[in-house]
C-alpha cells in the first residue's frame, strides 16, 4: 500500500493493444531501417540533416495510430496515462530513431507538455500543434557554461521587459535539438528578477530560433560521437521578443521547469531500460556465439553472473519506474518527488552495467560503430547528467529521508 492505495502495474487491455502494435512497427519497419537511416546520415554533408526515411517511418506511424503516444492529454494524443505510456517508452527505447519516429522524442515532448499546461492559446496555435504534427522540432535552453547549473538558482541569463518586450542577453549549452533547420522554437529559462527570492527570479520564455541576436555557436559531441539532434551552445545578444512569449508568468520558471521534468524522467528511464534490454539480449546471443578455450562464452561463470545480474538490475529499476509513473498518475508529481530522484539515479547508473558487460562479452567489436553498444553507452552516460546530475538527486532524496528524524533528533539534543 501507498498513500492509502494498492498499487496495480497488470497492463491496461489498452496498453496492451498498443504495445502490440509497436512491437510490429519496430519489427517490420525501425530495425531494419537503422542501417538506412546511419548511410543516408552519413551520405549527406551535414550531421544533423533529416534522412529521407524518417519521414517515411513518421508517416507509418502514423497511419498505424503510433503517434504522440507520451501525451496524457486526450486532446493531443491517446490519452495514455503514465504507467500506460511507460511500457511503450521502454519499446522505443530499443532503437535510437524510434522515439522521432512515432513524434516522443526529447526534448519534444516536454515542450509540449509545457505548452500545453502553460501556453496561451495563441502560443499553443502557432508552436504546439506543428510539434504535434511534427512539422516542426523545438529546444530546452536551461544549461548554462558559466555556472554550476546542477543547481537552477545559479542560472545568469536575463530577461528583461522592455515596453512590449522582453530582451534576452545571456549564453547556453546542451541546448538538445537545436542544430537541426527544423527546430523552430526554444523555451528558454533566464532570470527576471535576480533580487527576487531565490524561486521566484526565474521565468521561460519562448524564443523563435530565427530571432535577430540568437547564434548557433556549435554542437557538442559526446564522447566524439556528434549526435543528429545536436547539443548546441547558444547565445543570446540583446534578443528581443513580445511580452506575450512569456510562458505563466513572471517568476514561474522554476515552477515550469519542475513541472516538466518529472513525466520526462519517466520517458527518459523507460527508454534506458529499453535499450538495456537490448543490450543484454546482444550480451546473450554473443556469449552463445563465441568460443574461448574449447568452450561457449556462455559457460564461464564471470558471464553467467553478467547475464544474471543483469537481469536482476533490469527488474528492480523497472519496477521502480512503473511505480513512480503509478504514483504520478495516482498523487501527482509533488508526493513522487523521492520516486522521481530515486529512478533518474538508478535507472542510468545500472543501465550503463548492463551495457558495459555487453561491450565486454563482445570484446574489441564492442567499443567499434561495428554494434550499437558503444553509442548506447555514450548516450546513456550522459543520462546521469542530463536533467541534473546524480548527485543533485541524491541530496534531495537524502534530505526528505532524513527530514522525518529531525524533530526527534533536536528534542534529544534539548
Amino acid at each position: 500500500m501507498v498513500y492509502g492505495l494498492a498499487m496495480d502495474f497488470e497492463p491496461t487491455q489498452r496498453c496492451r493493444e498498443f504495445s502490440e502494435r509497436l512491437e510490429a512497427f519496430m519489427d517490420e519497419r525501425v530495425y531494419p531501417a537503422e542501417s538506412v537511416y546511419g548511410e543516408q546520415l552519413h551520405a549527406g554533408d551535414d550531421p544533423h540533416g533529416q534522412p529521407a526515411v524518417m519521414e517515411e517511418l513518421k508517416e507509418e506511424a502514423r497511419a498505424r495510430g503510433l503517434w504522440n503516444l507520451f501525451h496524457p492529454d486526450p486532446a493531443y494524443g491517446p490519452g495514455l496515462t503514465y504507467n500506460e505510456y511507460a511500457p511503450l517508452a521502454e519499446i522505443s527505447g530499443r532503437s535510437f530513431i524510434a522515439p522521432e519516429a512515432i513524434n516522443c522524442a526529447a526534448p519534444d515532448t516536454g515542450n509540449m507538455e509545457v505548452l500545453t499546461q502553460f501556453g496561451t492559446e495563441e502560443q499553443k496555435e502557432r508552436w504546439l500543434r506543428p510539434l504535434l504534427d511534427g512539422e516542426i522540432r523545438s529546444a530546452f535552453a536551461m544549461t548554462e557554461p558559466d555556472v554550476a547549473s546542477s543547481d537552477a538558482t545559479n542560472i545568469q541569463l536575463r530577461i528583461e521587459r522592455d515596453g512590449d518586450d522582453y530582451v534576452l542577453n545571456g549564453r547556453k549549452w546542451w541546448t538538445s535539438g537545436a542544430m537541426r533547420d527544423r527546430c523552430q522554437i526554444f523555451i528558454v529559462m533566464g532570470k527576471t528578477d535576480p533580487d527576487g527570492p531565490t524561486y521566484k527570479q526565474q521565468s521561460m520564455i519562448l524564443v523563435p530560433r530565427d530571432t535577430p541576436g540568437v547564434t548557433i555557436v556549435r554542437n557538442l559531441p559526446v564522447f566524439g560521437y556528434i549526435d543528429a539532434e545536436g547539443h548546441a551552445e547558444v547565445t543570446f545578444e540583446d534578443v528581443r521578443v513580445p511580452a506575450s512569449n512569456l510562458l505563466a508568468g513572471e517568476g514561474d520558471g522554476f515552477m515550469i521547469a519542475q513541472a516538466r521534468l518529472g513525466p520526462g524522467r519517466i520517458h527518459h528511464c523507460m527508454r534506458t531500460i529499453g535499450a538495456a534490454e537490448r543490450a543484454l539480449e546482444a550480451l546473450c546471443r554473443r556469449a552463445l556465439a563465441r568460443e574461448t578455450f574449447g568452450a561457449p562464452v556462455a559457460t564461464r561463470s564471470n558471464v553467467i553472473d553478467w547475464i544474471a545480474e543483469s537481469r536482476i538490475d533490469l527488474e528492480m529499476i523497472r519496477l521502480l519506474t512503473l511505480k513512480t509513473a503509478w504514483l504520478i498518475d495516482t498523487v501527482g508529481n509533488k508526493h513522487a518527488r523521492t520516486e522521481i530522484a530515486a529512478i533518474k539515479v538508478a535507472a542510468p547508473t545500472l543501465a550503463l552495467k548492463v551495457i558495459d558487460r555487453a561491450i565486454q562479452v563482445h570484446g574489441g567489436g564492442g567499443v567499434t560503430d561495428d554494434f550499437p553498444l558503444a553509442k548506447m553507452y555514450a548516450h546513456v552516460r550522459t543520462l546521469r547528467l542530463a536533467d541534473g546530475p546524480d548527485e543533485v538527486h541524491k541530496l534531495s532524496i537524502a534530505r526528505r529521508e532524513l527530514r522525518q528524524y529531525m524533530v526527534e533528533a533536536q528534542a534529544a539534543v534539548v
